[in-house]
């Protein structure tokens, strides 16, 4: 459990580093950069190992009312994803469309797993993407974007969105549960 404690730990370390410590990390300059991508790699190897070495109570398991609305806010999150990238309508009511599909994603994998590990793991990444938001709005402005926002968008957006899902769908399969209840 410690492995992936100490994952979840790095993953909000850098993360948050740039915000905690700004003179620090501009001393850094572009070098920074990269000192904090191999965090982040490290932190999902370090979440990874952890996690599938990581045994806990187990309160409830996956089922499937819990794994169709599991899907449906992954595809949410993806969307959210999407969206932030591509400046759609969402972008204009929510400053963190990214975070947000973060919060979806953590909170799908939740609904479906309830054992001590996911609560850690998901648990943990929820309230870093919560804790961010914040620390952003803190620390600097937001003129949301005004559009136009083009249909086109809109559908490419969504299209990507499921386009992904299925993908990572089918990833997710290969190495570990299926995502789409069936075995």
């Amino acid at each position: 459990m410690l492995i992936l404690i100490l994952g979840v730990a790095l993953w909000w370390a850098a993360h948050l580093f740039k915000r905690a410590a700004p003179e620090t990390r501009a001393k850094l300059g572009d070098p920074g950069k990269g000192g904090v991508a191999i965090a982040l790699v490290l932190s999902i190897v370090l979440m990874t190992i952890g996690y599938k070495m990581a045994v806990g109570a187990f309160f409830w398991g996956p089922a499937p009312a819990t794994v169709g609305i599991n899907n449906l806010l992954v595809l949410l999150a993806f969307y959210m994803f999407a969206a932030s990238g591509m400046k759609t309508r969402v972008t204009k009511y929510t400053r963190h469309p990214m975070l947000w599909g973060f919060v979806l994603w953590a909170l799908a994998h939740l609904l479906v797993n309830g054992d001590t590990p996911s609560f850690i793991l998901f648990g943990g990444l929820l309230i870093w993407a919560l804790v961010e938001m914040q620390v952003i709005n803190r620390v600097s402005d937001h003129v949301p974007p005004t559009g136009p926002f083009p249909v086109k968008k809109e559908i490419m957006a969504a299209a990507g969105a499921v386009i992904v899902m299925l993908v990572v769908g089918t990833i997710h399969a290969l190495v570990g549960p299926s995502p789409f209840g069936v075995s």
